[in-house]
């Protein structure tokens, strides 16, 4: 394995949380695993990240207790292709001990984490070389959001109690790009509790680049999110992941 050298150019490594099992899908198993198209899920969301052609490697991040990765993606691994099973009881512990494991397979402190979602399968290589090409050469780093275009309501038992501001406000995506050494003291400090990673981040006083995600890149979690992301796939002529 190559070697890192401080001062030496950052690389990128893609770090993508496989651990949960997406009870709000309502899916057999763990919905990462759950049928797209004729792939698992997570199988679409993989052939994505292996077009970005600047990513060192791209880390799975799974559940000790997992049986069904290999099963479903034999052909998964290689160089760039890694897998570890040391995944926790939340995201943010999972993606803390995903980048324990990039340390010790010999990332650096100075190098890039682009941290994605599994369930974010309709992922394009050129949103992340967006995302890229933006953080690259910024202090903190940066995610792909949307500014929000509907009306936002702020509920009580069932009924509207406010109507809140939209201006100003984005959806937040994934990948989400840090520094491996600034975002994992970042999740230390922050606890299980935290959703992404720019919450994280930004808890320490950071303000994380907004950089332009899609409307496309949306996170299947509830079961008619599966007939949706189908419809499409189906639009992508020429575009079919890899088992």
């Amino acid at each position: 394995m190559s070697l890192f050298v401080i001062g030496a150019e950052p690389r990128l490594f893609a770090l993508m949380p496989c651990a949960g099992v997406g009870a709000r899908a309502a899916t057999a198993g763990p919905k990462q695993y759950a049928p797209l198209a004729g792939q698992p899920l997570v199988a679409h969301t993989l052939a994505a990240l292996a077009q970005v052609r600047r990513l060192a490697a791209t880390l799975v991040v799974l559940a000790p207790e997992d049986t069904g990765f290999e099963a479903l993606l034999p052909r998964y691994g290689g160089d760039r292709e890694w897998l570890a099973r040391c995944g926790g009881a939340t995201r943010a512990e999972t993606v803390a001990n995903g980048l324990d494991e990039l340390l010790a397979r010999g990332a650096q402190p100075h190098d890039w984490v682009l941290v994605h979602d599994a369930a974010r399968c309709l992922l394009r290589p050129e949103w992340v070389d967006r995302l890229i090409d933006a953080c690259a050469d910024d202090e903190v780093g940066g995610l792909l959001a949307l500014p929000l275009a509907d009306t936002l309501k702020q509920a009580h038992e069932g009924r509207v109690a406010a109507t809140v501001d939209r201006a100003d406000k984005w959806a937040a995506q994934t990948p989400q790009m840090f520094r491996l050494g600034l975002l994992r003291p970042a999740l230390a400090a922050a606890g299980a509790g935290v959703t992404d990673e720019s919450s994280a981040v930004e808890a320490l006083g950071h303000r994380p680049k907004l950089v332009a995600g899609a409307l496309e890149n949306l996170k299947i979690t509830w079961p008619e999110d599966f007939a949706l992301a189908e419809r499409l796939l189906a639009t992508r002529r020429g575009w079919e992941p890899q088992a």
